[in-house]
């Protein structure tokens, strides 16, 4: 016999969480909507509330929050698009603030080492010290790519990725190019890569090695965007189109 039974049997009030547990569980459960915002955003609140098996009105009361304390932001899911009766599905998508609520590194500190190195040995070093902090990476995701068939590679990086906390997944590309799209939603260093686009360079080099496939650079957190979105071409273009992919974006 269960602690509730026995107390309503005996006729005494069931025990209740304290008000410190309760705000305990929102603030923990607050944390998981921003998470989940964090890794599958845009995502709009009803898919929110189907992954984390809420209602439709505690989702948007922690979403209302969250808004209202700068975590994420709210924008119609198609904009500029065809219009449609009723109100526009709204999507959400992490902030700023949000984002480096996640963040566990010492931005200001590694972006005033590299200004350093930079005033001391130039730009090229720089470019060195990337490629070099990325060489690490490259080496165990080889060790985990060695020997996977082609088409089964970019899934397992961003398994890879989401295993060092870059909330990674893949997508199909949009037609006529083809190909896939790798998305990181969560990007560490995002604040030190908007002031030195090398790091950024440097792990897209390292994606085209491991893939082996040109691959191309769409959008980055580093530049305002919400998500860290690489283009990752066929494996059968010919040499013009290779050339054409491998052209970073302006």
């Amino acid at each position: 016999m269960s602690r509730r039974e026995r107390s309503q049997r005996s006729g005494a009030e069931p025990p209740r969480r304290s008000g410190a547990a309760e705000l305990n569980a929102d603030t923990g459960t607050r944390a998981a909507v921003a998470r989940l915002i964090l890794e599958q955003g845009p995502i709009t609140a009803s898919a929110l509330g189907e992954r984390l098996g809420l209602t439709s009105a505690a989702i948007r009361r922690h979403l209302d929050n969250l808004t209202q304390e700068g975590m994420v932001t709210a924008r119609d899911a198609h904009p500029g698009g065809q219009r449609r009766r009723g109100r526009p599905p709204r999507v959400y998508t992490i902030t700023d603030a949000g984002r480096d609520t996640f963040v566990h590194g010492y931005d200001d500190l590694a972006a005033s080492a590299l200004r350093f190195l930079a005033e001391k040995a130039g730009p090229d070093a720089v470019a060195e010290f990337a490629h070099r902090q990325v060489a690490d990476l490259e080496r165990r995701y080889h060790t985990a790519l060695a020997g996977v068939p082609p088409q089964q590679r970019v899934r397992l990086l961003a398994e890879a990725l989401s295993a060092d906390g870059y909330a990674a997944s893949v997508e199909q590309a949009p037609a006529p190019g083809g190909g896939e799209q790798l998305c990181q939603h969560h990007c560490p260093v995002a604040h030190v890569a908007a002031e030195f686009p090398e790091l950024c360079e440097a792990e897209m080099a390292a994606f085209a090695r491991l893939l082996e496939t040109p691959v191309r650079r769409l959008a980055t957190i580093a530049h305002g965007d919400a998500v860290c979105t690489t283009h990752v071409s066929p494996r059968d273009l010919g040499p013009a189109e290779r050339q054409e992919s491998t052209e970073p974006s302006q």
